[in-house]
């Protein structure tokens, strides 16, 4: 996801990064640019370069920059009351809970920081489930090679890819992996794992995998992965931190598959860019009792009202049409690039507004060098592996902005071809 740490500075760049990196860990490969402020679709940079932004904080702020029911909600949020502890009754949180159930197939929600966070939860109460209902000793959860989960020493191993675990082992013990998209795979998986005894306690999907590669579930793959999870009293955990929050054009990943999870997670575009994780689940499999379970700053009155502002513009006329018809314009533009240049472009894939460019696997052309050919002409976009360009603009992205990014995609690609 991140540029080769070997990047050079550009020789412009006015803002002094000796502090900062002589300070801040190496953890990302930066790229020379240094953001200040932003407005809508559009940052600049310290020397006052705009950029039209297709990052958004990688699907995180939804409704872009400085938007006016953010900057409302977050003024009269810290105005009144910022943080208290979850050992009192919190109004904002509630309300949000409320909302988030009454759209969705949860009856249930906890509040964390983070989707690494909202991962974690949904793993415990998976285990828990299996020991305290099924009476599973050693449970196991399935999950996806090429899938994504979070940073934590169990997300990373719930993530099925081995470049995320180097050096990190001994990892967590408990998980199996098994191709996307792959029912005949992920049945064989189950009954080898369940031969003797049952022992898979939940399969961890993401409903369309991000960082792997923007890949769309399959309607068929999920529904039977549902009919599996039925038949054998496993969980389906579905990881909606990328795709959820409206992000689809529908408000859950899940929606575009025609069936309901377990547990579902949530995060990035839910709080528009104020840090918030949300795990929700149904009431069947809702095990937690106080402590077993807690976050400190999860669930405070600051982020979520903000949230609940951002959760509440996903209903207002119009906002989840203009994610499809923006992201249906997106793929018919990159479709139409990707026929301009066959020897480049392998596949155009996404829903509404998550879409990724994939190159061609026998050329030497990387995602890195498209995301940098872009930036130099104004526009942000960010990997989804070596070979994957991804297209995630805030929500409220316009018509007109659009063609202006497939715009300069085109002659980006012009100048590397």
């Amino acid at each position: 996801m991140s540029p080769d740490t070997t990047l050079d500075q550009a020789a412009t760049l006015s803002y002094d990064t000796t502090s900062f990196d002589q300070y801040v860990m190496k953890t990302y490969g930066r790229f020379p640019i240094a953001l200040t402020h932003g407005e809508g679709c559009r940052v600049w940079d310290a020397q006052e370069k705009e950029y039209l932004d297709f990052v958004a904080g990688i699907a995180t702020c939804t409704l872009g920059h400085a938007h006016p029911k953010l900057i409302e909600a977050v003024t009269e949020q810290i105005k009144t009351l910022h943080h208290v502890s979850n050992l009192y009754y919190i109004p904002p949180q509630g309300a949000l809970a409320e909302w988030l159930v009454k759209h969705s197939c949860a009856d249930r929600a906890f509040f964390c920081n983070s989707g690494a966070e909202a991962n974690e939860g949904a793993i415990k109460l998976a285990r828990k489930y299996a020991h305290t209902v099924r009476g599973l000793e050693n449970p196991i959860i399935i999950t996806a090679h090429a899938s994504f989960h979070g940073r934590t020493l169990a997300t990373i191993t719930a993530t099925g890819q081995p470049k995320y675990q180097k050096n990190f082992n001994p990892l967590v013990p408990g998980f199996v992996y098994s191709p996307y998209n792959d029912i005949e795979a992920l049945e064989a998986t189950l009954a080898e794992l369940d031969a003797e005894t049952p022992q898979v306690a939940a399969i961890m999907l993401e409903a369309l995998q991000g960082e792997g590669g923007v890949r769309p579930g399959d309607k068929d793959f999920f529904q039977r992965v549902r009919q599996l999870c039925d038949e054998k009293d496993i969980l389906l955990i579905l990881d909606e931190v990328q795709v959820g929050a409206g992000r689809t054009g529908q408000i859950w990943g899940y929606e575009n598959l025609d069936i309901e999870p377990d547990i579902f997670t949530s995060a990035k575009g839910l709080g528009g860019g104020i840090p918030i994780g949300a795990l929700l689940c149904k009431s069947s499999c809702d095990v937690f009792e106080p402590g077993d379970h807690a976050s400190t700053f999860g669930g405070n009155p600051f982020a979520c009202g903000v949230a609940l502002s951002v959760c509440q513009m996903l209903e207002e006329p119009g906002f989840l049409a203009n994610v499809c018809d923006r992201g249906q314009q997106l793929r018919q533009g990159l479709q139409a690039i990707a026929a301009e240049f066959p020897g480049l472009i392998a596949e155009v894939r996404g829903w509404g507004l998550i879409n990724g460019l994939e190159l061609k696997a026998e050329i030497e052309l990387t995602s890195i060098a498209v995301v940098k050919a872009v930036m130099e002409q104004g526009l942000l976009l960010v990997p989804a592996g070596p070979k994957v360009v991804r297209f995630v603009p805030p929500l409220i992205v316009s018509e007109a902005e659009v063609d202006r990014a497939l715009g300069i995609l085109r002659t980006a690609l012009s100048s590397l071809a």
